[in-house]
């Protein structure tokens, strides 16, 4: 397998709000992920610093995602649940990461839901063990 640098967005699909079952319109999904993607970039602790130090990070995942195709893949996962495991074992694993809470002021009735996460730019073989199971969104 070639490895190459990507970013995995895992979308959740499932919302119960108020005990009703809530499917937000597709836009909202784009919205979610695009949060994700640059959520991933800005707030990882070294954002600034890789940017000041661009040049001297030749080998680097995120350096090499951002020079390159920008790859990302989009999964899903039915539950919250789920969402916050994958999540939290990219975090465990020193991933750059984001977890993505909407303010729910369009879909989910005022309530805060998480809708998604983004994992990465990391190195496919770093996030084969984490995403591999769940299927494309």
């Amino acid at each position: 397998m070639k490895i190459i640098s990507k970013q995995i967005i895992v979308m959740r699909k499932s919302f119960t709000i108020n005990g009703k079952k809530v499917t937000p319109r597709k836009g909202k999904y784009i919205a979610q992920g695009a949060h994700a993607s640059m959520g991933a970039l800005f707030n990882h602790k070294w954002y600034w610093w890789i940017a000041l130090m661009w040049n001297f990070l030749q080998n680097s995942a995120l350096r090499n995602w951002m020079k390159g195709q920008f790859t990302k893949i989009c999964v899903c996962v039915e539950t919250e649940e789920e969402l916050l495991e994958v999540y939290n074992k990219a975090k465990a694993q020193g991933l750059i990461c984001s977890l993505i809470t909407d303010a729910g002021n369009t879909e989910f009735d005022g309530i805060p839901t998480i809708t998604c996460c983004a994992i990465g730019p990391a190195w496919s073989d770093d996030l084969e063990d984490i995403t591999k199971h769940l299927q494309l969104f």
